[in-house]
């Protein structure tokens, strides 16, 4: 089996999807051997595809905010890491960014989750990672979101994406910032006690 290290460079030379990336193939993840918790979410936007640091936006300001951790600690692998569904931005939509390519998630996870061997929870972050990882066809995100609990036991937690347009669905949901904000943060609590 490669080590860690030989996969990070394999998926940072990949180019797969060269072709069909219109600001052309920049793999973005985070990962360390020691890390506890994975953040899977979406895919880069233009600024983190510029920047190379992922939630280097005001998504990952407001996901910051919900786990309570400053730039530092949230960006300190050996405690936390990220790998999107998609490691490459994958262009603009007519609502906002498009969807991680599909090719991305199923060469790339199977290959890096397995050499993260302190890892214990994984922030499902937006419908893609839902998807991919709780198989929630035919949920609603509101439905996924509310059954955290019975993700936990597996590793997951399920959280909406924190992007701006998002902020009518977190204000219509109060119950979000009540009840599962303050159960995500006992949960990185746990997995890094």
């Amino acid at each position: 089996m490669p080590s860690l290290e030989q996969t990070i460079a394999e998926v940072r030379a990949c180019r797969l999807c060269a072709d069909r990336l219109p600001l052309g193939p920049r793999p973005i993840l985070r990962v360390d051997a020691r890390l506890r918790v994975l953040i899977t979410g979406q895919a880069p936007g233009t600024r983190v595809h510029a920047s190379g640091l992922p939630w280097d936006d005001p998504s990952g300001d407001r996901l910051r905010q919900w786990m309570a951790l400053d730039r530092d600690a949230f960006y300190d692998t050996r405690h936390y890491g990220v790998m999107a569904m998609g490691l490459c931005y994958p262009g603009k939509g007519r609502g906002g960014d498009l969807p991680p390519r599909p090719e991305c998630a199923p060469l790339w996870h199977p290959r890096v989750r397995p050499l993260l061997p302190e890892l214990r929870l994984t922030l499902l972050v937006g419908r893609y990672a839902h998807l991919h990882y709780l198989e929630a066809r035919g949920e609603r995100l509101e439905q996924t979101v509310r059954r955290w609990r019975d993700c936990l036991p597996r590793g997951f937690f399920p959280l909406p994406h924190p992007s701006p347009r998002n902020t009518l669905w977190l204000r219509q949901r109060p119950w979000f910032e009540a009840e599962v904000v303050p159960a995500l943060r006992e949960a990185l609590a746990q997995a890094l006690a």
